[in-house]
């Protein structure tokens, strides 16, 4: 794993590097920035699996970095000071808020969460970022009705549009909260859009959206929806 630390503060900075490569030795592989400039111009020639950031970057806001790059095939943990913006991280899907100061132990679970993110799953988001013509924008997850696997990336399927996410669906169902859920190998479904789930020949289920949309049922995937949508 290759992780991104977004820090102006050198003392910091250098404390984050040491600590991170203490707990997790050579199972990460960790670059240090001082601001967003080269931290969004490293995103943008290098692939992450993980990003700590602050979010007080010499004036500048770090969230500014999470609005135009959460579409990306990463993680977030923001380390900051400011705690009370901590439900407005989660809304944009980070994996972990660690307030600062922080102790090495409330890193190490943070680190450790990042490392094993396919066993944790905060459900805290409450937005995607979807990419556009003129950059991305922010979709709520009211409004979305399924998610499809589009190879490393994925459709964000709305009632009348689709939107594209850089992270694969996989990544996504980490962030996502519990009213989603895998029906298929390369679907993602929102619950609150069910109106029906029903049998065709051959053994084969479908979903039936909110929109009219039909979305394949993987056999693995019966049981579990059946007792989810009763």
């Amino acid at each position: 794993m290759r992780v991104l630390i977004v820090e102006d503060e050198p003392l910091v900075r250098q404390r984050l590097l040491r600590m991170a490569g203490e707990h997790v030795g050579s199972r990460m592989r960790f670059d240090a920035v001082g601001d967003l400039a080269e931290a969004e111009e490293r995103l943008a020639r290098t692939a992450y699996d993980g990003v700590l950031l602050d979010l007080r970057l010499e004036g500048e806001d770090g969230f500014e970095l999470l609005r135009r790059c959460c579409a990306q095939a990463f993680h977030t943990i923001v380390v900051s000071a400011h705690a009370e913006r901590a439900l407005e991280a989660f809304a944009l899907g980070v994996l972990d808020f660690v307030p600062k100061p922080f102790t090495r132990e409330r890193m190490a679970l943070a680190l450790d969460r990042l490392a094993g993110v396919a066993r944790f799953r905060p459900g805290a988001t409450r937005w995607l970022s979807v990419w556009r013509p003129r950059g991305t924008a922010l979709v709520g997850l009211d409004e979305v009705l399924a998610i499809h696997a589009d190879g490393e990336h994925s459709e964000v399927v709305l009632a009348a549009r689709s939107e594209l996410h850089d992270k694969p669906i996989g990544r996504l169902l980490d962030l996502l909260p519990a009213e989603f859920m895998r029906c298929h190998r390369a679907w993602l479904v929102n619950l609150r859009h069910v109106r029906r789930f029903s049998a065709l020949p051959g053994s084969r289920w479908r979903l039936h959206l909110s929109n009219g949309l039909e979305v394949p049922v993987g056999r693995a995937h019966v049981a579990e929806l059946r007792a989810r949508l009763i």
